[in-house]
């Protein structure tokens, strides 16, 4: 069963779009990889002052292998200015009848 996997970071979003528009091969490149080690779904989004990461991987292993083997994982937080070491949130899916 897959696991969503939520990143809190303090950072600036302008900064990822911009590392996207200056490199557009890097963020499909690292989702590639990423997709290599059991990614099924991944989406940034924002406030004005923070980053939220939303991903869904087949396991947490899977996760924790390409974010300690993925050195553009922290090029693209200092970026975006990220300064605080990241603490990934994982959730699994509760079993209750009547979802959509």
């Amino acid at each position: 069963m897959s696991v969503l996997m939520t990143l809190q970071l303090k950072g600036d979003a302008a900064k990822l779009e911009q590392l996207s528009q200056e490199r557009p091969s890097f963020f499909p490149d690292v989702t590639t990889k990423a997709k290599g080690l059991g990614l099924i779904s991944h989406r940034f989004w924002a406030t004005d002052a923070e980053i939220l990461v939303v991903d869904e991987w087949e396991t947490e292993e899977g996760f924790q292998a390409f974010f300690a083997g993925t050195p553009e994982v922290g090029e693209a937080m200092a970026a975006a200015g990220v300064t605080e070491q990241p603490v990934p949130t994982f959730w699994r899916p509760v079993a209750v009848s009547g979802q959509g």
